[in-house]
């Protein structure tokens, strides 16, 4: 070819790659041969070959006789003195057709919704798909060539056992226990290929997983309930025979003390009658908890039920421990057995007495609650609607994070043997949804306990929407921008869309480090950050702390499952004095929101 673009010379191999004669070819330029996006990019190296520079591995695509266009690759040298180019053309369409297949199969793994990856023969990752991402947190730069071991496996015992049958047998399928970017645990159901060459030796692993962590608490807790229910069916059937046994016992114990009137016998008969008593106690007790007993519905107003026990508590509490009852002037009604109920609230007041041995405060708090959408999405097992709501609060020693996920749990106690069954809070929550309510636990070792305990209340229409309509006349944004922080995708989605329906503009962060790269992003135009406290990656306090020495002056908001106390000690110790305990109303987010947007800056919050 020449400097002006036109072919002087090609030989046989042309015509027989594009089909055009030799005439056909040398009868006009090149450039009438190139697909048209190709045109400005060999027009760039056609100038470099005039100015004496030797082209190799360029691609670009030329026209067939037959309408198609093929891939050449260039190798090309100017002949600067005669202004010609002798150049050499490889035929790579397969080749290219094979990359553009090979990345549409990428971009179709990566829109799968499984963790895929591949690994070499020396377990060093290769691929890592959007999936993967998803699933465990890293991306694909992060783990390129590390090995799953050191990356997801608590336990790489497990890893090297499952490998080891992978290897002999060419494939293995279980589920592991893996680690995410957070340190967290996920259940993952595994399935391994091992990838042959043309040789048949391996070359590679292919690793489809699928996150079953979820699939498994649900599994849990479906078999957690087929066991209550198999309790349940227990004590039905053996509750008739164990009340005929102890109704004669109770009988002969009453007529025996009225033969035997002597102090020695008389002892003697009240041991023995207060404990087949507390037997027929016991059997009562498992029927409640396991529903075998759905008990008599009446219209009750629970305050009366409180009174009683606030009477009781005077009588019989140490006087260390201080109860108060805050009652509203008009409570609403509960549908309900009142023997029943008085057994939870009381449970629930002597385990608060327990649980503060050098005396303490026992507040009981009772009110009238519409919830809404955004406190039943953030509180599973609860639902839109009006409730009464008692609120039993204590002082006491708190209760660990372990103790709480068994503490509803039949036959499990803290106690000693000998002075607790286990079936107090069992029965209790038992009862509380034989009556369509439930019940949370918020607790921090060392700064007390608070159990809420929601009933559906009896209550007409109107009155409903009147307290409904009072809850939701609630003030609206102007536009400010609020980062919300929290490792919850249900809540952060949750708060931000109801945000968003009163005039709020809203960016969401899974964790404090992304929180701080947002805040940078939008430092400008942040109104209010509002951050979970307990969170993986970095915690609410010190995001808070980092949030601060970016901005002092900017307004935080605090939020926590944990008891009130505790988080409010947790957040006025990183310096911010506005909290909102978890879950909450978006009565109680906007009201807090509108305080902070509001207040003098020049006056400490309250």
């Amino acid at each position: 070819a020449n400097f002006d673009g036109r072919l002087e010379q090609v030989n046989p191999a042309w015509t027989k790659t594009l089909g055009w004669t030799e005439e056909e070819l040398t009868s006009r330029g090149f450039a009438g041969f190139i697909h048209p996006e190709d045109h400005e990019a060999t027009n760039a190296i056609q100038k470099e070959l005039s100015q004496g520079r030797p082209i190799r591995d360029f691609e670009n695509r030329y026209l067939c006789k037959d309408g198609s266009f093929r891939w050449l690759s260039w190798r090309c040298h100017p002949l600067v003195e005669s202004s010609q180019i002798f150049g050499i053309a490889r035929d790579v369409t397969d080749r290219r057709k094979n990359e553009e297949r090979l990345v549409e199969q990428m971009a179709l793994l990566d829109a799968a919704h499984e963790a895929i990856l591949v690994k070499d023969m020396d377990e060093r990752i290769i691929f890592w798909n959007k999936g993967a991402e998803r699933t465990f947190g890293w991306t694909a730069e992060e783990v390129l060539g590390r090995k799953p071991p050191d990356l997801l496996f608590k336990n790489p015992d497990e890893y090297q056992k499952a490998y080891a049958e992978l290897l002999a047998k060419g494939e293995y399928s279980g589920e592991l226990l893996k680690l995410n970017k957070r340190g967290e645990e996920l259940m993952i159901a595994t399935r391994w290929t091992l990838v042959r060459d043309e040789r048949g030796q391996p070359k590679s692993v292919l690793a489809m997983n699928s996150d079953v962590t979820e699939k498994k608490r649900l599994e849990s807790q479906f078999l957690r309930a087929q066991r209550m229910d198999s309790i349940g069916t227990l004590a039905g059937g053996i509750a008739h025979d164990l009340n005929n046994m102890l109704a004669p016992i109770l009988m002969s114990l009453e007529i025996l003390k009225m033969k035997f009137p002597d102090e020695a016998t008389e002892h003697l008969l009240d041991t023995l009658l207060n404990s087949a008593q507390r037997g027929a106690d016991l059997v009562k007790q498992v029927l409640s908890f396991a529903r075998g007993v759905e008990g008599e519905r009446i219209v009750i107003n629970p305050s009366h039920l409180l009174r009683d026990i606030q009477k009781i508590a005077f009588d019989t509490f140490p006087k260390s421990v201080v109860l108060d009852l805050d009652v509203p002037p008009t409570l609403w009604t509960v549908m309900g057995d009142p023997t029943q109920l008085h057994q939870v609230f009381l449970n629930l007041c002597v385990n608060a007495r327990d649980a503060m041995p050098e005396g303490g405060q026992l507040n009981i708090t009772l009110a009238n609650i519409v919830l809404d959408e955004t406190y039943a999405a953030m509180n599973p097992g609860s639902s839109p609607g009006s409730y009464v709501m008692i609120d039993i609060s204590d002082t006491g020693t708190g209760i660990p994070p372990e103790v709480q996920e068994r503490i509803f749990e039949p036959f499990f106690t803290t106690k000693e043997f000998g002075k607790g069954t286990g079936l107090g809070l069992s029965t209790t929550i038992g009862i509380i949804k034989s009556h369509k309510g439930f019940i949370n636990l918020y607790s921090e070792v060392g700064k007390g306990s608070k159990f809420k305990v929601y009933l559906p209340a009896s209550t007409s229409a109107q009155a409903a929407q009147e307290v409904a309509v009072a809850q939701t006349r609630l003030p609206r944004g102007d536009g400010e921008l609020i980062l919300v922080v929290d490792d919850e995708d249900a809540i952060r989605q949750t708060v931000k869309n109801t945000l968003e329906r009163f005039n709020y503009r809203v960016v969401l962060a899974e964790h404090g480090a992304e929180a701080i790269s947002l805040y940078v992003r939008h430092r400008n135009e942040v109104a209010v950050v509002i951050t979970d406290m307990a969170m993986p990656v970095m915690d609410g306090p010190a995001t808070i702390i980092a949030l601060q020495s970016l901005d002092p002056k900017l307004k935080i908001i605090g939020s926590s499952g944990l008891s009130s106390n505790g988080g409010v000690a947790k957040a006025i110790g990183c310096g911010i004095q506005h909290f909102v305990p978890k879950p909450y109303t978006a009565e109680v987010m906007l009201r807090k929101l509108r305080d902070i947007l509001t207040e003098d800056p020049a006056e400490p919050a309250a």
